[in-house]
Protein backbone atom coordinates (compact mmCIF):
# COMPACT_ATOMS: atom_id res chain seq x y z
CA UNK A 1 0.00 0.00 0.00
CA UNK A 2 1.44 3.28 -0.98
CA UNK A 3 1.51 6.33 1.51
CA UNK A 4 1.43 10.18 0.45
CA UNK A 5 3.04 13.57 1.67
CA UNK A 6 1.31 16.43 1.48
CA UNK A 7 3.63 19.80 0.79
CA UNK A 8 1.94 23.13 1.12
CA UNK A 9 3.38 26.53 -0.85
CA UNK A 10 2.50 28.87 -1.75
CA UNK A 11 2.49 30.09 -5.96
CA UNK A 12 5.20 31.96 -5.29
CA UNK A 13 7.45 28.93 -5.32
CA UNK A 14 6.68 28.16 -8.40
CA UNK A 15 7.02 31.40 -9.78
CA UNK A 16 10.27 32.06 -8.46
CA UNK A 17 11.56 28.40 -9.92
CA UNK A 18 9.67 29.25 -12.87
CA UNK A 19 7.75 25.87 -12.78
CA UNK A 20 4.83 24.14 -13.36
CA UNK A 21 2.78 22.52 -10.33
CA UNK A 22 3.58 19.22 -11.88
CA UNK A 23 7.26 19.92 -12.68
CA UNK A 24 7.60 21.21 -8.97
CA UNK A 25 6.46 17.76 -7.97
CA UNK A 26 8.62 15.58 -9.64
CA UNK A 27 11.43 17.81 -8.70
CA UNK A 28 10.35 17.66 -5.39
CA UNK A 29 10.92 13.95 -5.68
CA UNK A 30 14.00 13.93 -6.88
CA UNK A 31 15.73 15.94 -4.39
CA UNK A 32 13.93 13.79 -1.67
CA UNK A 33 15.50 10.97 -3.48
CA UNK A 34 18.70 11.84 -3.97
CA UNK A 35 19.18 13.17 -0.41
CA UNK A 36 18.09 9.82 1.18
CA UNK A 37 20.68 8.49 -1.41
CA UNK A 38 23.80 10.84 -0.51
CA UNK A 39 22.87 9.57 3.31
CA UNK A 40 22.73 6.24 2.66
CA UNK A 41 19.63 5.85 3.59
CA UNK A 42 18.06 4.74 0.34
CA UNK A 43 20.12 1.93 -2.53
CA UNK A 44 20.24 3.60 -6.04
CA UNK A 45 17.46 1.66 -6.80
CA UNK A 46 15.11 2.71 -4.21
CA UNK A 47 15.73 5.91 -4.61
CA UNK A 48 14.99 5.78 -8.21
CA UNK A 49 11.83 4.06 -7.52
CA UNK A 50 11.17 6.91 -5.23
CA UNK A 51 11.28 9.47 -7.59
CA UNK A 52 9.57 7.77 -10.08
CA UNK A 53 12.50 7.28 -13.04
CA UNK A 54 14.24 4.39 -14.27
CA UNK A 55 18.13 3.96 -12.27
CA UNK A 56 19.80 4.77 -14.67
CA UNK A 57 18.43 8.11 -14.68
CA UNK A 58 18.49 8.55 -11.28
CA UNK A 59 22.30 8.04 -11.41
CA UNK A 60 23.04 10.27 -14.46
CA UNK A 61 20.91 12.97 -12.58
CA UNK A 62 23.23 12.76 -9.49
CA UNK A 63 26.11 15.14 -10.77
CA UNK A 64 23.54 17.88 -11.06
CA UNK A 65 22.87 17.90 -7.43
CA UNK A 66 26.44 17.48 -7.13
CA UNK A 67 26.20 14.29 -5.59
CA UNK A 68 28.65 11.36 -6.52
CA UNK A 69 27.12 8.25 -8.57
CA UNK A 70 29.85 5.81 -6.73
CA UNK A 71 30.89 6.11 -3.09
CA UNK A 72 34.77 4.59 -3.20
CA UNK A 73 36.87 4.54 0.33
CA UNK A 74 40.16 5.68 -0.52
CA UNK A 75 41.07 1.85 0.16
CA UNK A 76 38.82 0.55 -2.36
CA UNK A 77 40.16 3.35 -5.04
CA UNK A 78 43.63 2.55 -4.14
CA UNK A 79 42.55 -1.02 -5.14
CA UNK A 80 41.04 -0.49 -8.41
CA UNK A 81 43.77 2.11 -9.49
CA UNK A 82 46.63 -0.76 -8.82
CA UNK A 83 44.06 -3.50 -10.18
CA UNK A 84 43.51 -1.48 -13.36
CA UNK A 85 47.34 -0.63 -13.96
CA UNK A 86 48.03 -4.90 -13.84
CA UNK A 87 45.85 -5.07 -16.72
CA UNK A 88 47.81 -2.15 -18.66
Amino acid sequence: MSKSLTINYSEKILLALNLTPEEFRQEARMLISVKLYELERLSAGAAAEFARVPKPVFLTKLAEYGVDTFKLSEEELQNDLLSASRHL
